[in-house]
């Protein structure tokens, strides 16, 4: 009798508390940690979760989201790297969002709230200590293929700067596939013939004359998230350089415009440490018809040591899966990041937890696979063979690697082999 007295009072209690889950005491919390990053006003969520009445109508679908792992995007392998930037929920609070909705989403007390995050107006990375803007809105058309677009803008900058935080923002999200800002240095060749803030397609491919001195410095897109770097840290725009806006703008039926900008946060010190962006790629492949797991690989040797910093992978709509390993010049081998499932929908970069070091002479290989049969539901035609190509319907394979070397190194070193030291004179 007792027994059977017991277990119901289990179960009122365990009810009971799962129905003291609200809004602003236990859900807004995980929100601001975890969600409105992206779903506030003028950011990349479609809906925003700042307040119970614009959550309270999505609760099923937060609960179905997160349950099912899909948000917030995260598609590295837990078996391999931990990762500083890693967004997945814990348990409790999957848990807290799931009863939230199971028992009628009620909002509470508004008392119980934390203090709003404060977001600057915008801006991701905060408020900027420079934005450098395309001089002019560019028009989409409804309809039609629009190659990449270049601008090229100025810096006028008299020294070299050091930048902690760095964000690209396009004024139109709808059209804009992506957008990338390089640092094009003094004497580069690359788009010489392109005029300070006007459109420019270059003639060919646009990698034409793109070399190793013209660093990616940022990247724009959907979901991905711009990274502050740590104390001591800091990227570098070498005086006289110019910002490089290259966007890729997708028709989406209604013509429209676009007015990117750039927002820099400066060092407030010399750093100690050069943040350098560089890629693993491998240009050259042909993935057949039908291919379910077409396999393409790139290598990369560093010359000099390196601490890695962060991995993302590129790839477009046959993307499937990308897998980063060291290979130590004891001929150990470690796996830094596997992304079994790659979704071009969230290409999303992936901070280690601690910068490891990577000895001179250690590889990294990437290994990715293309999915090019009827069963990828995004390929755009699996009786097509797939080449390298600028376009989301063509391929890329672009393992992006972030390493931080001595603030005075010259990154170059890490591409060139190092010279066999003079013997000395007799």
């Amino acid at each position: 009798m007792k027994l059977a007295i017991f277990l119901p009072l289990a179960a009122l209690l365990a009810t009971a508390k799962s129905a003291d889950v609200t809004y602003h005491k236990d859900v807004l919390p995980v929100l601001q940690k975890n969600c409105q990053i992206c779903h506030r006003p003028g950011e990349a969520g479609p809906m925003s979760f700042t307040s119970y009445k614009e959550t309270r109508p999505w609760a099923k679908s937060i609960r179905d989201a997160v349950a099912s792992k899909k948000m917030p995007p995260w598609y590295a392998d837990p078996a391999h790297g931990k990762f500083a930037n890693d967004r997945r929920l814990d348990p409790k609070e999957i848990e807290t969002l799931s009863q939230w909705a199971a028992t009628g989403a009620k909002e509470g007390n508004p008392k119980d709230a934390p203090k709003p995050v404060a977001f600057a107006s915008g801006w991701t990375i905060g408020k900027p200590d420079l934005i450098l803007e395309m001089p002019l809105e560019f028009d989409i058309p409804a309809k039609g293929t629009l190659e990449y677009q270049h601008f090229v803008i100025p810096t006028n900058f008299k020294e070299d700067v050091w930048v902690t935080a760095v964000e690209v923002r396009p004024s139109n999200r709808a059209v804009t596939h992506h957008g990338v800002a390089f640092v094009r240095p003094p004497g580069s060749k690359w788009l010489q013939d392109a005029k300070p803030g006007v459109a420019y397609v270059p003639k060919g491919r646009w990698q034409n004359n793109l070399g190793i001195n013209e660093e990616i410095f940022e990247t724009y897109v959907p979901g991905a998230v711009p990274h502050h770097l740590q104390p001591g840290q800091a990227k570098l725009i070498p005086a006289g350089s110019d910002i490089v806006l290259q966007m890729h703008y997708t028709a989406n039926g209604t013509a429209g415009k676009d007015k990117s900008k750039i927002g820099f946060v400066f060092a407030k010190e010399p750093p100690v440490e050069r943040v350098y962006s560089m890629n693993i790629t491998q240009s050259k492949f042909i993935i057949p018809p039908g291919a379910s797991a077409h396999p393409v690989d790139a290598k990369f040797t560093f010359q000099q040591e390196v601490k890695l910093l962060a991995l993302s992978p590129h790839m477009h709509l046959r993307g499937k899966s990308m897998e980063y390993t060291a290979v130590y010049p004891t001929g150990e081998s470690e796996v830094l990041l596997n992304v079994p499932n790659y979704d071009f929908s969230w290409q999303l970069f992936y901070y280690v937890d601690k910068p490891k070091v990577l000895p001179k002479g250690t590889s990294i290989n990437v290994h990715a696979t293309f999915d090019n049969s009827a069963n990828n539901k995004n390929n755009p035609d699996a009786t097509k063979e797939v080449k390298w190509g600028d376009q989301s319907w063509e391929e890329m394979m672009v393992g992006f690697v972030d390493v931080v070397i001595p603030a005075k190194t010259d990154p170059m070193e890490i591409y060139r082999p190092s010279r066999p030291a003079k013997p000395a004179a007799e």
